[in-house]
């Protein structure tokens, strides 16, 4: 019975990853392209948690989604680094 909640939860939060990544791919600017790639990073780290649920190995799936924030906020981090660089160069 549980098990079917939470295949269900991963079903619908896979649906839900594609609203921001309408925004990645449409995004009017660089900066709401970075914010929709951080917000299909969340999800996907509550996804791979559900998905530690469903197969009774939460321990070891915390550990690859600490692994996936630690890349994501180091991400986030260069591009916008990288950003900042870029625009202060042209003035």
């Amino acid at each position: 019975m549980m098990e079917n909640y939470f295949i269900y939860l991963s079903v619908v939060l896979t649906v839900i990853i594609f609203i921001p990544l309408y925004r990645v791919l449409v995004g009017p600017k660089v900066y709401d392209r970075i914010l929709g790639a951080g917000a299909i990073a969340t999800k996907t780290m509550v996804l791979i948690l559900v998905i530690g649920l469903v197969f009774n190995r939460l321990d070891m799936f915390i550990d690859i989604t600490l692994a996936y924030a630690i890349l994501n906020f180091i991400g986030t981090i260069a591009i916008a680094k990288y950003l900042d660089t870029r625009t202060t160069k042209r003035k």
